[in-house]
């Protein structure tokens, strides 16, 4: 349980970091999303899954 919460805190501070650092890049992205369609989202979201999977196992074992 105390991985999760460690994960969950790496990707909060991994977020802040590109809203501190790239506050108009993240405003700007957030305007556009809605052009965006929803199949590219989630194959996007998908892939990020798959991503962080694998770097979990390859980490963990």
């Amino acid at each position: 349980m105390d991985d999760l919460w460690a994960a969950l805190g790496l990707v909060l501070v991994i977020e802040g970091a590109f809203y501190a650092l790239f506050p108009q890049g993240m405003i700007d992205m957030m305007r556009r999303l809605p052009d965006i369609p929803a199949s590219s989202v989630r194959i996007a979201g998908i892939v990020a899954v798959a991503i962080g999977w694998v770097v979990v196992h390859l980490v963990r074992n």
